[in-house]
Formats: C-alpha cells, structure tokens, sequence
C-alpha cells in the first residue's frame, strides 16, 4: 500500500473531460500533475466494483464523468459504503441547464467525442473544397460528394464551402467555351454532379458589378450579353451530355440551393 496521493478518472467514455479537470484542480494543491489512473468506457456495476477495491486502499478521490442515471446512483452508493469521495463533475452543470433551459440531457455517452469527429470532418471537408475549387486537380472529383458546375459567378465557390461546412466534400468545375471540360466529368456518377445555370440578365448584373469593383470598364467582353449567351449556350450543353439535374440560381440565396442540393441528394440516396 501507498500514500501517493491518486485520483482515478472513471468514465462511460473516454475520460478526456474528466482528465482536465483533474489536472486543473490538481495543480492548485500539488504544484504539478497529480498521479492519475483511467477507468474509461465504464459499462457496469463490477468495473465500479474494481475501481472502488483500488480507491479504498489509498489516500484517494474518484473524479467521474458518467451520464447513465444507473451507474451514477452505483458508483455514489457504492463510495459512500466505503467512505470514498466521489465527484460527479457534470451532475451539477447538467442540472443547471436543466433548470434554466427546461431541456433534459440525452445522457448518451460518448457525445463530446462525436462532436470532436464531426468537427473534424467539416475541417476535412472545407479543405478539400479549397483543394478543388475552381477546376483545381480535377482527379479529386471522383473523392467529391458532390460536384458543382456552371459558369464563372454562378456562385459555385461559396455553395461549396457552404456545403462543406456540413460535412460535404464539394469540388466544382467552371464551364468556359474556348476550354473543353476535363475528361474525369464524364466518368464520374452523374448522380453526384450538379449543375448550376442563372439569366443572362442577372449574369450580366453581377459581372458588370464584379468589374466595377475591381476598377474595369463594363466595356469587357467578361460582362457582354453576347459573351454570355456564348456561355451559357455552352454550359448548358455540356450538363445535356453529362445528363446531370441543373438547378437556376438567378434569384436564390446560397442557403435555397443548398437546401435543394441536399434535399435531392438524399431522396436519390446518394449520401447513404
């Protein structure tokens, strides 16, 4: 037996949490790290039971971040039995949310650890939009999820990263009349490819507004009806050949297409 003073982490899930804590706390009192032990991914009463042998025998405290009303009530039981301090380190937070917001907790364990890995998941997928934005290694479009195509300003830059946000790997294509579409287009699953189409009117609005900006004259054929007629003309081919669902974004937010984008993904089953 020792007098080491210990804390043992016992928890439904990892411990992280619990971890940090301990260590915060820790070194208020000891200057340093205190000697800590795990006891993660807690299911039942006799991994309780073999925590609290080794908690009895020395100088202490079990610090706890379990959320199963169950094992709660066992392991406050079962400590108190034995004179051991337990600490629930999210009871009394759980419970003042509870009281304040009127929601009670799901008391699923492990849900720290999911919003860790769906937080690197939009990470992932916003670099891979950057990584194959604007026709960037089209050998990245069979990874997408999700692939864009139009003409320049039809918004497919901050549909992807929009996109991406929700965990879509998206990469888009510009569609140009003098340049031929990369052959990868066509090989990819048609189900997969999105094609993005607005008015010649509103094209030309935005591209008259986008060289005004930039301190050009509206005299440039970027901004030209008859240039974007030519454009359109061919994008609109090209979406024909590939035979994908074309969507007009002349008069919707980057949030409305979105919305269309996802809601036909997933009646088509494409993201299952």
């Amino acid at each position: 037996m020792t007098n080491q003073e210990m804390v043992y982490i016992v928890s439904d899930s990892v411990g992280e949490t619990a971890e940090l804590m301990v260590k915060a706390v820790a070194s208020q009192f000891f200057g340093q790290d205190v000697e800590i032990q795990h006891f993660s991914y807690v299911e039942d009463k006799q991994d309780i039971n073999n925590v609290i042998t080794l908690a009895k025998y020395r100088p202490s405290i079990i610090a706890y971040t379990i959320v199963l009303p169950e094992l709660k009530e066992y392991i406050d039981h079962r400590a108190e039995e034995e004179q051991i301090i337990a600490v629930d380190l999210m009871y009394p937070l759980m419970n003042a949310f509870t009281q304040k917001f009127n929601r009670q907790p799901n008391r699923e364990p492990g849900q720290m650890r999911k919003l860790d890995e769906n937080y690197f998941k939009r990470v992932e997928a916003i670099e891979f939009a950057v990584k194959y934005d604007d026709g960037q290694e089209v050998r990245g479009l069979k990874q997408a999820d999700i692939v864009l195509i139009g003409v320049s300003r039809t918004s497919k830059t901050p549909l992807s990263m929009y996109l991406a946000n929700k965990q879509f790997k998206v990469a888009n294509v510009p569609l140009i009349p003098e340049v031929p579409p990369p052959e990868e287009l066509f090989k990819i699953p048609r189900k997969k490819c999105v094609g993005l189409v607005i008015s010649p009117e509103k094209l030309n609005d935005i591209r008259r507004e986008r060289l005004k900006r930039l301190g050009l004259t509206n005299s440039a054929s970027y901004a030209s009806l008859n240039r974007i007629f030519e454009e359109l003309t061919c994008a609109e081919d090209i979406m024909k050949k590939i035979g994908c669902p074309v969507i007009d974004v002349s008069n919707k937010a980057i949030e409305e297409t979105a919305d269309i984008i996802l809601a036909m993904f997933n009646k088509r089953g494409s993201f299952a």
